[in-house]
């Protein structure tokens, strides 16, 4: 019986060590990278091109309206990100993938949200960053370079992202 449980505890940690090599592959950019260049088109139908946020902290989330944990991660961001980092020199850029306008417009009200949205409805811009796996999180710094890599959503990754920024800050 000893022998089983200690089988499946292995199989279980070497599932998980395979989870997170299979995300660490499905990353396309590195930390120390130059952020790729894009330009968003916001849900209010205005352009950013994150060329123009150089000089700026910039947290780009990669997020759908399907995602589970896109939705958990999402309903911190107004109080503990935008509202935390107002009138400092930082951007929130999240980025729906693959969803229509209208799928964004019924998620945004269903759950209140108002802060600014980018759409990548044919996931170009997400392809330059990986090639699966959401909510994934990068954050630049003011120079236009990839500081943090984030795969996932957990409480334990949103406070140390918060972290990261703040210490970019300073």
């Amino acid at each position: 019986m000893k022998r089983v449980l200690l089988l499946a505890v292995y199989l279980l940690a070497l599932g998980c060590l395979t989870e997170g090599k299979a995300q660490a592959k499905e990353t396309l950019v590195k930390v120390g990278d130059d952020v790729p260049e894009f330009v968003v088109e916001m849900f209010d139908g205005k352009k950013i091109d994150i060329k123009d946020l150089k000089g700026k902290v910039v947290l780009i989330n990669f997020w759908a309206t399907w995602c589970p944990p896109c939705q958990e991660e999402l309903k911190r961001v107004q109080k503990e990100i935008i509202d935390h980092f107002k009138g400092k020199d930082f951007v929130f850029l999240a980025v729906s993938r693959e969803e229509t306008r209208e799928q964004v417009a019924k998620f945004r009200e269903r759950n209140g949200y108002t802060f600014p949205m980018g759409l990548d409805p044919d996931r170009k811009i997400y392809s330059k960053f990986a090639t699966a796996t959401i909510p994934r999180n990068f954050v630049i710094d003011k120079k236009g370079k990839i500081v943090a890599i984030e795969i996932g959503y957990t409480k334990e990754s949103f406070a140390e992202l918060i972290q990261k920024i703040e210490k970019l800050l300073k």
